[in-house]
């Protein structure tokens, strides 16, 4: 004798494939303690790159005055306006050669405070007999600040460091 068991047509029943109020409430909750604990960073990178985009910004204007007052063979001027917040070169008849634009967050100070603008000879040389020292700040106070420094004889030179007042 063969028994034979019936087939069963037994379905098991369909459940929901979707997430609880619950498991959304604890994702969000998660993600709410992640991104409070990263907002800080964040601010802080930014404004550490805004400062490193502002110092290549000027050490740029900076080699370009210098390479310009050899290959025209004339003084050039960098001249830096905070109110503006432009870097302008020009020559020695204030003719604009070039002009950069820099962060509206960034501060640019110089040292010594006589000192209002580097002018590149066509000898290599500064006309300051004395290293001018620019100091680039952020509104964001946590920032770390640089410091781009030109000597008498023409070389720039860029650093971390400096205060910010």
């Amino acid at each position: 004798m063969n028994d034979v068991m019936p087939v069963s047509s037994y379905k098991p029943q369909a459940t929901n494939a979707g997430f609880t109020l619950i498991e959304l409430m604890v994702t969000i909750a998660v993600l709410a303690i992640i991104v409070s604990i990263a907002a800080p960073n964040i601010s802080t990178q930014l404004a550490n790159q805004r400062v490193k985009a502002t110092t290549a910004t000027l050490v740029n204007a900076l080699k370009e005055a210098k390479a310009e007052s050899v290959i025209r063979r004339q003084n050039i001027n960098v001249v830096y306006s905070s109110t503006a917040k432009t870097i302008v070169l020009q020559n020695t008849s204030n003719t604009v050669l070039s002009t950069y634009s820099i962060n509206s967050k960034s501060t640019i100070s110089i040292s010594p405070e006589t000192v209002t603008t580097v002018t590149f000879q066509p000898n290599k040389m500064t006309s300051n007999s004395t290293q001018v020292t620019y100091t680039i700040c952020d509104s964001n106070t946590v920032a770390s600040a640089r410091q781009v420094g030109v000597s008498a004889i023409a070389n720039i030179s860029n650093k971390l460091g400096g205060a910010c007042s």
